[in-house]
C-alpha cells in the first residue's frame, strides 16, 4: 500500500504548527494575548492551547495507533508490529509523566528538552513501524519552541521535518529505493523550508510581543512618574497660589499707599501751603488772604471727595464725570492756578475711551509729576501732552525748571516717597515704562508709555 495518504494526513496536521512561535506555550500567550480574552465565560486562546498540550498528545497517539492497527496487515511486518506494541505503551507512559512534570518544569528546562528528544525518538521508531504514526510526530511542530532552548529550536524542527518527509516518501523509513530517496529529499526540503519560514515569522511575532510588553512597561513607568509629578505640581500650585495672594496683598497695599499719597497727602500739602500764605499776608492784604483761604477750602473739599471716593472704589473723582483728556485738562488748570505757573494741556491723535484703571493710573502719574514740578522745579512754564498713537498711549509732562541728575536719585524701595519710583511702579502694572530726561538748569521731561487698553463698557 502506498503510504502517501498517511503522509498527507500528517502534513495537514502539521501545517498549523508552523505558525507556533519559537517560545511555544509561553509566547503563545503573547501571540494570542488580547484576541482571546475571556468575557462572560468564553475560553481564551491560551486556554485552548493549554488543553491541546494536555490532551492532544494522547489523541494523536491514539489516532495513529488506531489507523496503524487497521493498516497493519497491509504495510507492517510482524517484527514491526511487535516493536510498535512496545513503543506505544512507552509513549503513553512518557505522556503521563510529562503531564505531571511539566507543571513544575519551566519551558526550556533540561526535563523539557529530554521529553522532546525521547518523544521524537519514539515518534521516529513508530513511524518506521508504520508511517501513520507520523500523526504523533507532528506534535514537535507545535511545542518545539516551548520545550527547547533557542540554540536547539531549529534543529528540533528539522528533526520533525525529517520524520514527516520520510513518512510521506512512499516507503517509510528508511527509503527503499532511489525514487523514494528523491521523494524524501524533496519533501524534507519542503518541510524544512516551511518550518524555517514559520519559525522566522514566529520570532518576529515574539519580538513584536516583547516590544509591546516593554512599551507597556515603559508607559506604566511614565504614568507613575507623571502621577508623582502631578502630585508635586499640586503642592507647588498651592504654594504659588499662596505666594500670589501674598504678592497681591502687598501690591494692593503699595497701591493704596500711593493713592493716599497722590490724593490726601497732596491735598493736605496744598492746604498747608495756602494757609501759610494767609498767615503771612493776612494783616497786610486781606483780599489776597481771602483768595488763598478760598483755595484752601476748595482743596479741602476736593480732598474730602477723594477720601470718600477711596472708600468706594479708588477711582479718581476727576474721572467720575470726565474722560481722561478732560480730567487731565482740569487737573492741569487747577494746578496752574494754585501755583501761578503757566501750564498748557494738549491732546494728539484720535481720542479713544481708556480703561478706568489705566486712566486712573495716568492721571495719578500726571498729578505726581505736576506736584514734583511745583515743589522742586521752580518752573515758569509746564506743558502736558496726551498722545493716542494706535495701540499705545503716551503722557508727557515737561517743565523749564532747574532740572536735576536722574541717576543721582536714590532707588525706589516701595515705601516712603512716591516720586519717580512710584510713577514707574504704577506704569509697570500695565506693562508700561517711565522715562525721565533732565539736566541741571535745562528743565525736566517725564514720558510715560503704556499699551492702549480700550474701555469696553
Amino acid at each position: 500500500m502506498n503510504t502517501g495518504d498517511a503522509g498527507d494526513m500528517a502534513v495537514d496536521a502539521g501545517h498549523p504548527a508552523d505558525t507556533t512561535d519559537r517560545t511555544g506555550g509561553k509566547d503563545a500567550t503573547d501571540r494570542t494575548g488580547g484576541k482571546g480574552t475571556a468575557a462572560g465565560g468564553t475560553t481564551t486562546a491560551e486556554q485552548w492551547w493549554e488543553r491541546f498540550f494536555t490532551y492532544g498528545p494522547y489523541g494523536l497517539l491514539g489516532l495513529g495507533s488506531a489507523v496503524s492497527a487497521i493498516s497493519a496487515e497491509l504495510i507492517m511486518s510482524r517484527p514491526k508490529v511487535y516493536v510498535a506494541a512496545v513503543l506505544v505503551p512507552c509513549a503513553f507512559v512518557l505522556q503521563l509523566w510529562w503531564g505531571r512534570a511539566r507543571r513544575s518544569r519551566p519551558p526550556g528546562s533540561r526535563a523539557a528538552q529530554c521529553y522532546f528528544v525521547v518523544r521524537t525518538l519514539l515518534a521516529l521508531g513508530l513511524s518506521w513501524c508504520n508511517p501513520f504514526f507520523s500523526m504523533y510526530a507532528v506534535l514537535g511542530y507545535f511545542d518545539a519552541g516551548r520545550l527547547l532552548p533557542q540554540r536547539a529550536f531549529r534543529a528540533g524542527l528539522l528533526a520533525v521535518a525529517a520524520i514527516m518527509a520520510a513518512s510521506q516518501s512512499g516507503s517509510g523509513l528508511p527509503p527503499a529505493s532511489l525514487m523514494n530517496w528523491v521523494a524524501f529529499a524533496v519533501l524534507f526540503a519542503l518541510h524544512g523550508t516551511l518550518t524555517m519560514v514559520f519559525a522566522k515569522i514566529g520570532d518576529h511575532e515574539a519580538d513584536h510581543a516583547r516590544t509591546q510588553t516593554d512599551t507597556i512597561a515603559a508607559l506604566e513607568s511614565a504614568n507613575a512618574r507623571l502621577e508623582q509629578a502631578l502630585a508635586e505640581n499640586a503642592g507647588l500650585h498651592a504654594q504659588l497660589l499662596l505666594q500670589a495672594r501674598e504678592a497681591g496683598v502687598a501690591d494692593e497695599r503699595r497701591r493704596l499707599a500711593a493713592e493716599i499719597h497722590d490724593t490726601l497727602a497732596q491735598g493736605l500739602i496744598g492746604i498747608i501751603a495756602q494757609l501759610q500764605v494767609v498767615t503771612s499776608v493776612g494783616d497786610s492784604d486781606p483780599a489776597l488772604a481771602r483768595q488763598h483761604l478760598d483755595r484752601a477750602a476748595s482743596l479741602a473739599r476736593h480732598s474730602l471727595g477723594e477720601a470718600r471716593r477711596s472708600v468706594h472704589n479708588l477711582v479718581p473723582v476727576a474721572l467720575e464725570h470726565d474722560d481722561l483728556p478732560g480730567a487731565l485738562e482740569k487737573t492741569v488748570t487747577d494746578w496752574a492756578e494754585r501755583h501761578a505757573v503757566r501750564a498748557g494741556f494738549t491732546v494728539t491723535g484720535t481720542v479713544e475711551p481708556v480703561h478706568d484703571e489705566m486712566a486712573a493710573t495716568l492721571l495719578r502719574i500726571a498729578q505726581e509729576a505736576l506736584a514734583n514740578a511745583g515743589r522742586h522745579a521752580g518752573a515758569s512754564r509746564v506743558g502736558v501732552t496726551l498722545s493716542f498713537m494706535g495701540d499705545e498711549l503716551t503722557l508727557d509732562v515737561r517743565d523749564d525748571g532747574r532740572g536735576f541728575v536722574p541717576d543721582a536719585l536714590p532707588p525706589y524701595r516701595g515705601a516712603g516717597g512716591f516720586g519717580l519710583g512710584g510713577m514707574r511702579a504704577r506704569a509697570e502694572r500695565f506693562a508700561g515704562t517711565v522715562e525721565v530726561e533732565s539736566e541741571p538748569g535745562r528743565g525736566t521731561a517725564v514720558s510715560v508709555r503704556v499699551p492702549l487698553v480700550p474701555n469696553r463698557r
